[in-house]
């Protein structure tokens, strides 16, 4: 749940920007539009593969392998 503290100092429409920066951040305005449609499951699944797809290639943009195939070693077949 995204909270800010507003001081006195601060305007009510940077608090209100920085309140919005965070939501979007979580991902909570996203969220509430998936939840208030019916979405159906082709389209879930299309979106949930495209972002794993997004997450392996920024993974491997960092230089990070997930990968546990690719640290042990290949079976041989002698």
């Amino acid at each position: 749940m995204a909270k800010i503290q507003i001081t006195n100092a601060e305007n009510i429409r940077d608090a209100l920007r920085r309140f919005k920066k965070m939501c979007d951040k979580e991902g909570i305005i996203n969220q509430s539009k998936r939840i208030a449609y019916f979405e159906k499951p082709s389209e879930k699944r299309r979106r949930e593969e495209s972002r794993r797809i997004k997450n392996i290639k920024r993974a491997q943009k960092l230089g990070i392998s997930g990968l546990a195939s690719s640290t042990r070693p290949q079976k041989s077949n002698y």
